[in-house]
């Protein structure tokens, strides 16, 4: 009884909302880092154009309608009644220079950059906005859905550490910044000129709890509101407890191996006895082995206590532009030694493995499992987990502008809800001034692939593009440029008085909570 009125008593008639989160964000510079944990906290106070709904579909954001009016190029309304936090009116200014300022963030371990490519903004009026392309550029929309506006002072005159001091107040969403402590949470308030519905609640506190056990308890003894990324072994006992409401939904996020493919020699891996050999993951046949190794049924039953699904591409097949042939590649580790062999490693290699501790649910048991696979297969391996943060700027650009690791685990939640970005983002060749493999921690590069998603990223007519899409897929994944292992199934835990919005995204929405 106790339990039950400690569950229920706070959230009803409050005003106030605390989250637990699973993931720290690296920033709140809405630019700086494409990152999950940093997208879902700051599109609530800095908006798209074009919002996405639970499912990443396109819905009207800063921007009321959008159109096509020719081949080349797409014009945007502003709606008339937007205003930033500070009382401004949102125009198209704001607009140009937010998307100025995007490729131009200082050290930014994963551009939004990519998402902008071979576009230019154009104003026609205050509230007008023409975005053109030089060839037919049909995902226009889907690619500004990613990118965060910001007024025309903080996109000019603001860093990175100005945004995480919170001195901009030129957010238009239903929220805005109080507070950003590192290490502890990140605090919002209600924008008093938000132009939509004034949300729920007035304060939106949302904690870093990494630890998932922590998560858990911190929900049970009411210190927050609402959990996100439960921990698979906790849902059966959650769902039991009637004190509890779960809310769950596919994710877009794959979890994959990205693997040094641009090196002769590879700095953490050695032959068996530590002396120097050539990188063996530049071979197909050695990528083939180590995916071949990965018993993915395993991982989603055992690690993910079945709140996952194996993986074969960077999207589950409910998803835009996936393909429809392409299927989890099956656990034979007998096959695994002979290609392996057959590359002229029949001994194995020694291998160290590198990921993020904290950042994606049970990755360093994923983790773990894997290496024991790869142990399997007749590799010595060690791995070495660290903090996301640590971990993504070595990953993406070390010591000396080029990733760190021989082979990591990492996951992708697709920005755009369909395939391009994520082919384009994990698997295009690395091409900054292009916006091409902003993400690609391997530097993989394959001229077929690359012509397939150009090509794809061209095709007006809807069915074409996914057909084309798919393809680039098939290109990308029977070469093994990543190597997937399991999407995640995105669960929250809240107080019953309380109904959770589940997101394909990930991401806890403050204004997508209400309750009961």
């Amino acid at each position: 009884m106790a339990c039950a009125m400690a569950l229920g008593a706070s959230a009803a008639n409050a005003k106030d909302l605390s989250i637990g989160l699973g993931s720290e964000p690296s920033s709140i510079d809405p630019h700086y880092h494409n990152l999950a944990p940093n997208n879902a906290l700051v599109r609530q106070v800095y908006e798209p154009l074009i919002a996405q709904g639970p499912s990443q579909e396109l819905l009207p954001g800063l921007a009321e309608s959008w159109k096509p009016i020719n081949d080349t190029t797409w014009e945007f309304k502003i709606r008339e009644n937007a205003k930033f936090a500070n009382g401004d009116q949102v125009t198209v200014d704001d607009v140009i220079a937010t998307m100025e300022r995007v490729p131009n963030v200082p050290r930014s371990p994963a551009s939004f950059a990519q998402f902008l490519t071979g576009m230019s903004f154009e104003k026609v009026d205050d509230r007008t906005l023409h975005v053109k392309t030089q060839t037919p550029a049909p995902l226009v929309p889907n690619m500004v859905s990613v990118i965060a506006i910001v007024s025309e002072e903080c996109a000019k005159n603001m860093s990175t550490e100005d945004f995480n001091a919170v001195k901009c107040d030129g957010g238009s969403g239903p929220y805005q910044f109080t507070e950003f402590k590192p290490g502890d949470r990140t605090v919002m308030k209600k924008n008093p000129n938000y132009w939509g519905p004034a949300p729920e609640w007035d304060t939106v506190t949302y904690r870093y709890l990494t630890n998932g056990p922590t998560r858990v308890a911190a929900l049970l003894s009411g210190d927050v509101d609402v959990i996100e990324n439960v921990p698979p072994t906790d849902i059966a006992t959650l769902k039991a407890n009637d004190d509890i409401a779960i809310s769950d939904t596919l994710s877009n996020r794959v979890i994959y191996l990205h693997m040094d493919q641009f090196r002769e020699n590879s700095p953490f891996i050695t032959a068996k006895d530590g002396s120097p050999i050539k990188n063996p993951l530049t071979d197909q046949r050695v990528r083939q082995a180590l995916s071949m190794a990965i018993n993915r049924p395993a991982i989603a039953e055992r690690i993910m206590d079945g709140a996952a699904v194996p993986a074969e591409q960077v999207l589950a097949k409910n998803f835009f532009g996936t393909s429809k042939k392409l299927e989890p590649t099956p656990y034979d580790l007998n096959a695994a030694r002979k290609l392996l062999a057959d590359a002229g490693y029949k001994d194995g290699f020694k291998l160290k493995m590198h990921g993020p501790a904290g950042r994606y649910t049970n990755d360093t048991q994923i983790l773990e499992a894997v290496a024991q696979m790869f142990t399997r297969l007749g590799l010595d391996v060690e791995i070495e987990t660290m903090p996301p943060s640590n971990f993504f700027t070595r990953a993406s650009t070390g010591d000396n502008g080029q990733p760190e690791f021989s082979l990591i685990l990492a996951g992708w939640g697709a920005g755009t809800g369909e395939t391009s970005g994520s082919l384009r983002s994990l698997m295009g060749t690395f091409d900054k001034s292009k916006g091409s493999g902003a993400a690609n921690r391997g530097r993989y590069s394959n001229p077929d692939l690359d012509a397939k998603l150009n090509e794809a990223l061209k095709a007006v007519d809807d069915e074409k593009r996914a057909a084309l899409l798919a393809e680039a897929s098939e290109i990308g994944f029977t070469d093994l440029g990543i190597i997937p292992i399991h999407y995640q199934t995105n669960v929250w835990a809240s107080k019953n008085n309380i109904d959770v919005q589940a997101r394909a995204d990930e991401y806890s929405v403050a204004a997508g909570m209400k309750s009961k």
